[in-house]
């Protein structure tokens, strides 16, 4: 037996002690707290936790840093909230709460420091200026670091947090009547709210809409102002500071005799039958311009079109010149000139051999003037019509047209795609070109009269019959495709390229000098034609014949078996004659490769826990064929390197293991005659519940991958701890002798009993096969732990043997009674 601690304490110190003791774990179990929950500039209210046993709360408030009688008030046992009051403002005090019981004892105690409000502010004056806001005046109040400011009209209450006097409330209703209060505001809280004053909101300002009718009068008009019983207007030029005012009562007014193209500035104020004026509105308005002057028009000569010009006027910033039929061109300055000048724009298309009348208007943003005395001019002759192409003999050909109206004379142009231009000028309809074969002309023809030339009409485009494409070169692409290329000739809009193998024909057309024949047959050779084609001539079907192969045919990948753990037997079928064969396995940081002219071959070298993607090419003297598919190939996961097993609890191990290259979950496994324990997880530990003591296992996990392929790990064996012992009991032996006794689980096993106490803590352990060990010289009066458990084969203890509470009381010297107390799992 082991015994810690010592017993040499006499029975009157030990009872002192005991006693000592009882009190401090009464005093914790009676603990309470104390919060603040309302402050003011004169009080401070707490609330408190509830007491067991409590008669009443006693709440003292002392001023930390003032020499000053503490304040105190008495509540019954059953209220946990009480103020104290006539407190001094702007003051720290030390808040102390105690508990009281029926005789006068302290229970328990809590305090907390808290800051009275500062005192209570007076207003000096309240006034509105804007019809949202009122400014408030009043005297600063020592120790205030903020203000609060309060207006309520009956329905709402409007609070703002200011620094200082004077302070200004938002936000409010215009033309209404609040009622105004200030609170000063420190760390603590906020005082009382003030002596109130009354205010008004002053009118809001009407808000004005403008528009200028003409070139000297502006109308504004607004909807009615609340509680407002007339307005004061001004208007003031803003060139020359001009002002005028006006006094009405209506909702709108009209000021006339004024400057065209002028901004004015208007204000406007509401006033009150107490002759209050509210907030101003004010916006700008400009008056129409004059009517532009000295417009003059001339004809574009190089289109259908005119040119109007005029001069400016002062005011507008946008001008219109239109014709009679809608047709119009405008002008805008991209700023206002600083004095008239001459402007112009363009109105086209024009119709052809038409009189025109063009009128030119002034605007700016009240809106346009009126529009200019018209002037009237003559366009060109219109462009002939009905133009036609034709080759009636090789090299030579013929444009014709009908006749113009007003026409003096005609121009006939013809351009050669290579940039030669010929020309034609007659008063008849028709002239006559030489042209080459293999050529595209582009051909246009213009009337001519007094006014100059006709617009430019249709321009027609003429080709001549194509060549057969030089330098024809096929070349292989892939298994199944061939690009060709040639050399462009004169004329061709389009090539045409033919493929047979003798059984079957691919057409290809483009404009480009390169085709791709796609879905040819592979490993076949191939007749191939390129033609050029135009739509006029169609194609030239002389063109010679030129031959090409295809590429091997793909292989296709039938299966791949696994060998080894670490080989693969990749095996495909083709239908090439004479080709050799790669086979490539690509993984995320490496590739294995194998070669054959046969129809299988063997990858090896592959770890553990690796993917990769097999694909397979053939090759000839042509070239190589298009990779095959790929198929995927997957090694089973790898082991992880070590494994632990940790025994949890008396039902419960803990099993940890490394990370498995290749392995997305895992299934861990402890098997014995008894049963076994299973866990599937995603992690790398795993909680194994059910688990039987004193048992041998044997340990082994499955390492599985994302798509299911497993790998088998087997691990050392793992052996339970033996069973904690049940039935576990103190009994009172002679001569201060405690025995410990328990009931084992059947398996010699050793066993250790410990005691621990308040004072002393006690070990024994008796020889293998006893159940039960003796404790003597064990000091009474105190409440002991016991926990008894199996020692393993190592020397240590079981550690999660559950504890029982025994009380082992005195009687005189020696130990008492022996009271079970109850059972708590270990700490």
């Amino acid at each position: 037996m082991t015994k810690m601690g010592t017993n040499s304490l006499s029975p009157f110190k030990l009872i002192v002690f005991l006693s000592m003791c009882m009190s401090q774990i009464s005093e914790a179990q009676r603990g309470m707290s104390v919060s603040v929950f309302t402050v003011t500039s004169k009080s401070i209210v707490v609330r408190w936790t509830q007491v067991p046993g409590v008669h009443s709360y006693k709440v003292t408030a002392t001023p930390k840093n003032a020499q000053v009688t503490p304040v105190f008030s008495q509540f019954n046992g059953a209220i946990t909230i009480g103020s104290v009051i006539y407190l001094i403002p702007d003051t720290i005090y030390n808040m102390k709460v105690e508990a009281i019981d029926s005789n006068g004892l302290v229970l328990a105690q809590a305090e907390v420091l808290e800051t009275t409000a500062p005192d209570v502010p007076s207003i000096d004056q309240a006034y509105s200026k804007l019809s949202n806001s009122i400014t408030v005046e009043w005297n600063p109040v020592p120790g205030a670091s903020a203000y609060t400011l309060r207006a309520e009209d009956g329905i709402s209450v409007i609070e703002t947090s200011v620094t200082g006097s004077p302070g200004t409330v938002s936000n409010l209703k215009p033309a209404t009547q609040y009622i105004i209060s200030v609170m000063s505001v420190n760390a603590g809280g906020r005082s009382q709210p003030s002596v109130p004053k009354k205010a008004k909101t002053v009118l809001s300002a009407p808000i004005l809409h403008s528009s200028s009718p003409s070139n000297s009068s502006i109308v504004v008009t607004w909807e009615p102002v609340y509680m407002a019983v007339g307005y004061t207007f001004s208007i003031i030029q803003t060139k020359t500071g001009q002002r005028v005012n006006v006094n009405t009562s209506q909702t709108n007014i009209t000021f006339t005799n004024l400057e065209p193209g002028t901004i004015y500035s208007i204000k406007g104020n509401a006033w009150d039958s107490s002759n209050t004026l509210g907030d101003d509105y004010t916006i700008s308005q400009i008056t129409r311009p004059e009517i532009p002057q000295n417009v003059q028009v001339s004809l574009n000569g190089r289109s259908v079109g005119a040119m109007v010009t005029w001069t400016s006027v002062e005011g507008a910033d946008n001008f219109t010149a239109a014709n009679w039929n809608g047709q119009n061109c405008s002008y805008s300055f991209p700023s206002p000139p600083s004095s008239t000048v001459n402007i112009s724009c363009d109105i086209t298309p024009l119709l052809c051999g038409q009189q025109y009348s063009i009128t030119v208007v002034a605007r700016n943003r009240a809106g346009p003037s009126q529009p200019s005395a018209p002037e009237k001019f003559l366009t060109f002759p219109c462009a002939p019509e009905n133009i036609t192409i034709e080759e009636p003999n090789p090299g030579n050909l013929t444009v014709s047209w009908i006749r113009v109206t007003y026409a003096e004379y005609y121009v006939a142009f013809v351009k050669s795609d290579d940039g030669i231009e010929e020309q034609c000028n007659t008063t008849q309809t028709r002239c006559e070109f030489h042209c080459l074969c293999g050529f595209t002309y582009f051909v246009s023809v213009f009337a001519y009269n007094s006014a100059g030339q006709s617009p430019i009409g249709n321009v027609l485009n003429y080709t001549t019959a194509p060549c057969c494409p030089g330098d024809v070169m096929p070349a292989f692409v892939s298994g199944d495709t061939l690009e060709i290329t040639w050399s462009p000739v004169r004329g061709a809009e389009v090539y045409q390229t033919k493929a047979a193998d003798g059984t079957s024909q691919i057409h290809c057309n483009d404009t480009a000098t390169v085709c791709a024949l796609s879905a040819l047959q592979c490993n076949t050779r191939f007749s191939l034609v390129v033609t050029s084609c135009n739509e006029v001539r169609g194609c030239n079907t002389s063109c010679k014949t030129h031959y090409a192969e295809t590429a091997p045919c793909s292989p296709e990948i039938l299966s791949i078996a696994q060998a080894s753990a670490s080989s693969f037997n990749i095996s495909w079928s083709t239908n090439n004659k004479e080709a050799n064969y790669t086979v490539r396995a690509l993984g995320m940081a490496e590739s294995h490769t194998c070669r054959t002219s046969g129809r299988s071959c063997q990858i090896t070298g592959l770890p553990c826990g690796s993917t990769y993607d097999v694909s397979a090419i053939a090759i000839t003297s042509v070239g190589q064929s298009l990779p095959s598919y790929t198929r995927p190939l997957e090694t089973g996961p790898c082991c992880p390197n070590n494994l632990t097993v940790t025994q949890a609890t008396q039902a419960m191990t803990n099993v940890t293991w490394s990370t498995a290259k290749g392995a997305q979950s895992y299934i861990t496994m402890l098997k014995s005659p008894r049963g076994e324990a299973k866990c599937h997880t995603l992690q790398t530990h795993c909680l194994l519940g059910c688990i039987t003591c004193g048992t041998n296992y044997t340990v082994s996990l499955q390492a599985i991958s994302g798509t299911g392929h497993m790998s088998e790990c087997t691990f050392h064996g793992f052996s339970s701890s033996a069973c904690c012992p049940s039935n576990v009991r103190l009994y009172r032996m002679s001569n201060n002798t405690i025995r410990v006794y328990w009931r084992s689980s059947g398996n010699l096993h050793n066993y250790t009993a410990d005691l621990y106490g308040t004072s002393a803590n006690y070990t024994c352990t008796p020889p293998q096969g006893l159940s039960s060990c003796d404790i003597s010289e064990i000091s009474c009066g105190d409440v002991y732990s016991v926990v008894v458990a199996p020692v393993s084969m190592d020397g240590s203890k079981v550690k999660f043997c559950p504890r029982k509470m025994y009380s082992v009381s005195c009687s005189g010297n020696n130990v008492g009674m022996v009271i079970y107390r109850g059972k708590r799992s270990v700490d």
